[in-house]
């Protein structure tokens, strides 16, 4: 009983925080939160009853185990060599080997504590399994509040599209960026079909190793697909996503536009993107194009990190409590 009531102060601060602002980090926070007291008020009631209900949650929570210990680190070593194989070898795609690698870490490392017993051991152990179950914790809730928020939301009714860089091959948009325009596409047909003619911004500066801007490319794409050249405005500055949010909204506000806009990016990319227009006091939709499977991984690994470095000093301030305590219980 205790459990589900406690639940509810998370779940009410979590709906007050997407009322206010969909865009808040915190949200995932106490959805993550919420969840964790329904899980301990669900394995409460199942340890008080004797039926289906028990042996249905005890079958559950061994598979999970065996999930998280075993499944998981193989599934995303696996993607890791497949990322390398298409993607290239960079750092980035390195990201699910890496999580793979870590997680059978953990696991090795419970499997040593059990082994060898002592303080010290158990100290060390514990403080581990803390600092991965801390991280662990944020990144499910993360993930979790990114799918909330990609899925809901305002769909129609915009006056700019604005589409989000992505590198290019030479001159030439790769799938990941063309995936982002044919949504942002969809978004302009539906308003032209409706009566509008809202303004495509194309946002993205010139790499390094790139032959044209990204935003010189990304025009090329839409006006070969009969987008008016008069309804495309070009921002080809910008080199972080910070960057394309920014300048695209001072492009149309030096042309006039007050209007309602919507960006579009990544099904990934989508809630970081969102927590940066909402740091940048943009009031913006953000919407996401899809992705190919084997890319998800590592992507999201990549965005949970981006999204801790938002509160470096929260996060370690909290991990370093929860260690300091387990520590200091364990010596005395």
């Amino acid at each position: 009983m205790i459990f589900g009531v406690a639940a509810l102060v998370p779940a009410t601060f979590f709906v007050i925080g997407v009322i206010r602002d969909r865009r808040r980090l915190g949200n995932a926070v106490w959805l993550g939160a919420t969840l964790v007291f329904l899980l301990l008020w669900l394995l409460f009631r199942a340890s008080m009853s004797d039926g289906w209900l028990a042996v249905a949650v005890g079958y559950g929570f061994v598979a999970v185990l065996l999930g998280l210990g075993l499944v998981l680190p193989i599934a995303l070593i696996a993607n890791g060599v497949l990322m390398l194989r298409r993607e290239g070898f960079r750092l980035a795609n390195l990201l699910s080997l890496l999580a793979g690698l870590a997680v059978f870490g953990v696991v090795a490392a419970f499997g040593f504590a059990t082994a060898y017993t002592g303080p010290l051991v158990d100290a060390l152990i514990g403080a581990l399994l803390i600092v991965a179950a801390y991280v662990a914790f944020l990144f499910v809730s993360l993930l979790l509040y990114s799918i909330v928020y990609g899925s809901v939301g305002r769909r129609s009714g915009f006056d700019a599209v604005i589409v989000l860089g992505a590198g290019l091959i030479g001159d030439r948009v790769p799938p990941l960026l063309a995936g982002r325009l044919d949504r942002g596409l969809h978004l302009y047909r539906r308003e032209v079909d409706a009566g509008r003619a809202p303004l495509m911004v194309v946002s993205g500066g010139q790499g390094p190793d790139e032959v044209v801007s990204e935003a010189a490319a990304m025009r090329d794409y839409l006006l070969r697909r009969e987008v008016p050249d008069e309804l495309i405005v070009l921002e080809d500055r910008s080199t972080t996503t910070e960057q394309n949010l920014k300048y695209s909204a001072n492009v149309l506000a030096e042309r006039g536009w007050t209007g309602r806009a919507v960006a579009v990016t990544n099904n990934f990319h989508v809630f970081r993107a969102a927590v940066l227009a909402r740091r940048l006091k943009l009031r913006m939709q953000i919407i996401g194009a899809p992705t190919a499977w084997y890319f998800l991984p590592s992507a999201f690994l990549r965005e949970f990190a981006a999204l801790l470095t938002h509160n470096p000093v929260a996060h370690t301030v909290t991990c370093g409590l929860l260690v300091a305590l387990h520590v200091v219980f364990t010596l005395a």
